[in-house]
């Protein structure tokens, strides 16, 4: 299983599945973040405590704990 938190920059990825508590899981879907949804890599931070993701047109920065809660699979 591999999570959004080990990807690399620059990786394309779709979204399996959100292991996310009800309330985070509502915040991520309301920016796109849901399954089978198309997401790129665009940075981590120098401490690798956020991630900076692209969802459509829209980017997002992620915590670390949370990029860990998404199920992805390469595209």
């Amino acid at each position: 299983m591999n999570k959004l938190s080990t990807c690399k920059i620059g990786e394309k990825v779709k979204i399996l599945k959100l292991h996310a508590d009800s309330d985070l899981k509502q915040r991520l879907i309301s920016f796109g973040i849901m399954k089978e949804a198309e997401v790129e890599v665009l940075e981590h931070s120098a401490s690798k405590s956020t991630i900076e993701i692209k969802v459509g047109k829209m980017r997002i920065a992620l915590r670390s704990k949370e990029a860990e809660l998404i199920e992805v699979v390469k595209i």
